[in-house]
């Protein structure tokens, strides 16, 4: 045992106090048993409240994540999900996991670039494609919500904040009514999906990708996570192309291509939900925004790329919701998640929204 090994049962968690601290050391207890500890460290891009630890034993890396103080959004079959998507080889081994104590071991990857994915662009894109179609032939998840419903009921909730001068997103509510009365039409079956399908979520080990982060985890539309990748990762049509023929395990009709595009609308309008409630919560605007006007896609990226607009700001974050705001409404593209660098500042965005929910005791049953 080196120096600064230690039992499981006895490892010290510095800065680590209270229950979060207990529940780690009985998980640790659980996975390793008396196995010596080489190392803890903590790991950054979690959520504001969870415990997320690299932890060294035996010359491996494992990942010790304790869940913090539930949000109103909670996903109750988080760890079931993560359990089956484990099991299938898409996310990482788990070696221990207690929900009743909101806390998982498991394997760490030591994450590299993305575009270093074997056959660049192309390559990334037909292994997403592959991904995701894997993650959807899973073992079912359990039903949470309808996806319609969560997104009206995030959209509601940037409606109560404020945050826009009165009546400047009734236009958006009234396409919202049109969207969901045709989203039903083509839809057969619900399936396994992630729900927060973007590259902060994704790893890439130097052989294969692995996805991470399970919180969102539900049976869903199938389309939702194709939507969501494909808009979070902004790629080229050509690119884009590849990964919906990888996924669709052949070329996309007339009809899946107006299915997506009611489907791309919800997830745009979600994520415009996500980005303006970290906005509200930020609490940096001193009255409510009255223009609805946004940069083109390539100001925006110029803005970023020239520091005007610095990652993961109020003001970026904001300028992004606006961005997917108005591709709810005309369609056009949208700026990607770029500008938010990873996925801790998604989910900060998310709990913040909900706080006004917490509150009121809001059910979400």
């Amino acid at each position: 045992m080196s120096q600064t090994s230690r039992p499981a049962t006895e490892s010290s968690l510095k800065g680590v106090e209270g229950a979060q601290a207990d529940v780690a050391r009985a998980a640790l207890k659980a996975a390793f048993g008396a196995r010596p500890i080489d190392g803890i460290s903590p790991v950054a891009g979690g959520n504001t409240t969870a415990l997320v630890l690299k932890v060294q034993v035996g010359g491996r890396s494992y990942l010790l994540r304790v869940e913090g103080e539930p949000s109103p959004l909670r996903n109750p079959h988080q760890y079931e999900s993560m359990r089956i998507a484990a099991e299938t080889g898409i996310a990482p081994k788990i070696l221990h996991l207690d929900e009743a104590a909101r806390v998982v071991v498991m394997d760490f990857v030591e994450p590299r670039p993305l575009l270093g994915y074997p056959g660049g662009l192309h390559g990334l894109a037909h292994g997403l494609g592959e991904l995701l179609q894997r993650l959807q032939a899973s073992p079912v998840f359990p039903h949470f919500v309808d996806y319609p419903d969560i997104v009206g009921r995030l959209f509601a909730h940037v409606r109560r904040t404020s945050l826009f001068a009165a009546g400047l997103l009734d236009i958006h509510a009234e396409h919202l009514k049109r969207v969901r009365q045709t989203y039903n039409e083509g839809l057969e079956r619900l399936v396994s999906s992630h729900n927060d399908f973007h590259p902060g979520n994704l790893l890439f080990d130097g052989q294969r990708l692995w996805l991470v982060d399970w919180e969102s985890a539900y049976r869903n539309d199938p389309m939702v996570d194709l939507a969501t990748l494909i808009d979070s990762f902004a790629f080229s049509p050509e690119i884009e192309g590849i990964m919906v023929k990888t996924w669709l395990g052949d070329a996309p009709d007339e009809a899946f291509c107006r299915r997506l595009a009611t489907v791309r609308a919800l997830t745009r309008l979600y994520y415009a939900g996500v980005f303006l409630s970290g906005s509200a919560a930020s609490q940096t605007r001193t009255a409510p925004d009255t223009d609805l006007s946004v940069p083109t896609l390539e100001g925006f990226k110029k803005s970023v790329r020239d520091r005007e607009l610095g990652a993961n700001s109020p003001e970026t974050i904001h300028t992004l919701g606006k961005m997917y705001l108005a591709s709810f409404l005309s369609g056009d593209n949208v700026p990607g998640f770029r500008a938010v660098r990873n996925g801790a500042a998604m989910r900060r965005c998310l709990i913040a929204s909900f706080a006004e929910a917490a509150q009121q005791k809001a059910s979400w049953k």
